[in-house]
């Protein structure tokens, strides 16, 4: 057909072809899935993949806007996002892909007559896919008022695994509201307020502001259309947890699942864990509680209530899977009213539970967990929350236990780990070299420390240097061996590394290249080109300083050569110091017994 023919009647024929052409698109499947993934905007770690669907390649309705407006048009935006929903699921598994899937569905399509519960669940089983890997990202393009229906639709999916998002916050017609109604696990920036950020205090305090409300409701920012690494510095400094756009990854077909050592300049720490050896998660904080089935009657409950003092609430299941809890003192006090006992024992237990209750998988971090508790309000600390496995009942955990935990690692952190880094401080440094002293193993100190960092920490800011330690801290901890390797932060821009590991002069080596590759993006493109930038030194004379480069001196400790971290610490600073006199980045490596010559490696 011309497509530029104009006129009502050409119109009418025109959306007749396309609503012809999209129906075959459905019926034949003709719709592809491209996969962009959502990270840790710290460690780089894979939260998951947004599914987005793509039409045929020579189509007009090959991009999304198109298509999904055609369907609108044609009255069949339910079949067509049922269709995607299906392969975006289908070549998920085929994929093999890790973590999260990011599904989008239309909040229409949920309440639409046409949709039928469980039928989501039942293919997942069919694909080999756990619904506890499925996160709903609701899609808001219309007005939408029927708050309440969509409610009981997202409650269903929770119970029966699945996660919940909000997309495109700050866009739209009421997801504010939606934020309020459904609280999602996950809320979405949209991506104005993410670009050129660092260059708009309106955006900058907008997202400050969503980061406090996220904080408060338990809820996980996710920040869309990541183009610059200045953008992604800024979103970290303001506390976004997750994020995904161009700079971390386009979408694609088949999207790697091994994300770049670096992006920008940024050095990802990985999944190491900086203030204790393991991070704590809910699981750590289980007690067993005997759950009921809602086929069990009230009568049950209230034996086990009466002879037990220590039950403090008792889980309700179905099919293994949680859908309530009776609390103990609601309970007991709706039993002693007059003709309760009578009306309601030898009813169901799910009368009378909980029918929301906080619900945690059990490898929540204790930090996010808390966030949840303090969200669901007061009257969930007394009932504790239920801990899930793969949606599976696991057991409970009391809030006494969470703030208990919580407070231990807060003075443990204050006592031991550096508050910039994370990273262990001088006492477990100590600690940590006497004890391989008594081991009588022989082992590899490096001291690392940065050059001209207070010209640059005066020029650029203290957070732009707090920034630069961070990067060195990320790249020292990513480089060592993590099974035999020790990586402590004394102080400043100061940091050490026991090493065992055989490779440890090439580890070393990567350390200085990845910052030598690093720290260009730290610098304005005028001192780049200069190398280096001219500052008033203590004195008051203005003098040229180099670019920031990083030094290591390197001490090899063998078994009865020192006597303690003491005599240690002072053997390193003065191959530190060493290091320090030569140009750039360098290391060192005192290849000799104490009090000869240091031999210099570049």
């Amino acid at each position: 057909m011309d497509m530029s023919l104009t006129g009502e009647g050409n119109t009418t024929l025109e959306l007749s072809v396309n609503c012809d052409e999209l129906d075959g698109i459905i019926r034949e499947r003709r719709l592809f899935p491209v996969y962009q993934p959502i990270v840790d905007l710290h460690s780089g770690v894979t939260l998951g993949y947004e599914g987005l669907i793509r039409g045929p390649a020579q189509s007009p309705l090959h991009l999304p806007t198109p298509l999904f407006q055609q369907a609108a048009q044609c009255g069949r935006a339910v079949q067509l996002d049922h269709c995607c929903r299906r392969v975006t699921m289908e070549r998920f598994a085929e994929l093999a892909l890790p973590a999260r899937l990011f599904l989008n569905v239309n909040p229409e399509s949920l309440l639409s007559p046409e949709h039928r519960p469980g039928h989501t669940l039942n293919y997942l089983k069919q694909i080999g896919l756990e619904p506890e890997r499925i996160v709903i990202e609701l899609t808001e393009t219309l007005p939408f008022a029927s708050y309440r229906a969509l409610r009981e639709a997202v409650d269903y999916y929770r119970r029966n695994g699945f996660h919940i998002a909000l997309d495109d916050l700050g866009e739209g017609y009421s997801n504010l509201r939606l934020w309020s109604e459904l609280r999602p696990d996950f809320v979405k920036l949209d991506k104005h307020f993410v670009q050129n950020i660092q260059r708009d205090p309106f955006k900058e305090q907008f997202v400050r502001s969503m980061v406090d409300m996220a904080r408060q409701a338990g809820t996980l920012l996710i920040a869309e259309g990541i183009e610059s690494a200045a953008e992604l510095r800024l979103l970290r400094n303001l506390g976004v947890k997750y994020g995904q756009g161009y700079l971390i990854a386009r979408p694609a077909r088949e999207p790697s699942t091994q994300m770049q050592h670096s992006i920008g300049g940024i050095v990802w720490s990985g999944e190491r864990q900086r203030a204790s050896s393991r991070q704590i998660v809910a699981r750590d904080l289980l007690v067993e509680v005997a759950p009921l089935n809602s086929v069990d009657i009230n009568e049950t409950a209230y034996r086990i209530f009466a002879e037990d003092q220590d039950c403090f609430a008792i889980p309700v299941l179905e099919q293994g899977r949680p859908i309530g809890l009776l609390r103990r003192h609601h309970f007991l006090e709706s039993f002693a009213r007059p003709f309760n006992r009578e009306l309601y024992g030898k009813k169901s237990c799910a009368v009378m539970m909980e029918k929301h209750p906080l619900i945690a998988a059990a490898d929540t971090d204790i930090t996010t967990l808390s966030s949840l508790v303090l969200a669901a309000g007061k009257d969930y600390l007394a009932d504790g929350f239920i801990l899930t496995e793969e949606g599976s009942y696991l057991g409970m955990g009391t809030c006494y236990d969470l703030m208990r935990k919580i407070t231990e690692l807060q003075i443990s952190a204050a006592r031991y780990a550096n508050p910039l880094t994370g990273l262990p401080g001088n006492v477990p440094i100590n600690e940590a070299i006497d004890r391989l002293i008594e081991s009588g193993q022989p082992f590899v100190v490096a001291y690392a420390d940065l050059d001209y960092f207070k010209p640059f920490n005066d020029l650029y800011g203290y957070a732009a240097g707090d920034e630069l330690i961070e990067l060195v801290a990320n790249i020292l901890s990513e480089e060592v061996d993590e099974s035999v390797d020790f990586v402590g932060h004394v102080g400043g821009d100061d940091f050490v590394a026991l090493m065992q590991c055989a490779d440890w002069e090439p580890r070393l080596k990567k350390v200085l290249s990845a910052f030598d590759q690093a720290v260009p993006y730290y610098f304005s493109p005028e001192h780049l080109g200069e190398q280096g930038f001219r500052l008033a030194d203590r004195r008051g004379e203005m003098t040229f300083f180099p670019l920031t480069s990083l030094s290591v001196g390197v001490l090899k400790v063998q078994p009865g050569q020192y006597r303690s971290h003491v005599e240690i610490a002072a053997a390193a600073a003065e191959a530190k110091k060493m290091a320090k006199k030569q140009s750039g980045s360098s290391l060192f490596v005192e290849r000799r017994s104490p009090g000869m010559a240091i031999d210099r490696i570049d």
